[in-house]
């Protein structure tokens, strides 16, 4: 997506420099969208990589809050 942003900038760049000012506005924004939503998700995806996770038991043995049957001895 980053990609595209960069794209929709030069293409307004380049559109700037021959005088096309419709084509190079509408370049402008396009790539100010693509980059504000590029932004969002990679914040969105810092949170979730720092954001400490719930982690199983690592003993298989664990019995949990259940009584003991009959039968483990």
């Amino acid at each position: 997506m980053l990609t595209w942003a960069v794209i929709f900038l030069i293409i307004a760049i380049i559109a700037g420099l021959f005088g096309f000012s419709g084509v190079s506005n509408l370049a402008t924004q396009i790539a100010k969208i693509l980059f504000i939503i590029f932004l969002v998700l990679f914040v969105i995806s810092l949170v979730y990589h720092f954001y400490p996770k719930e982690t199983a038991p690592t003993s298989l043995n664990m019995k949990g809050p259940f009584p003991p049957d009959d039968n483990d001895h």
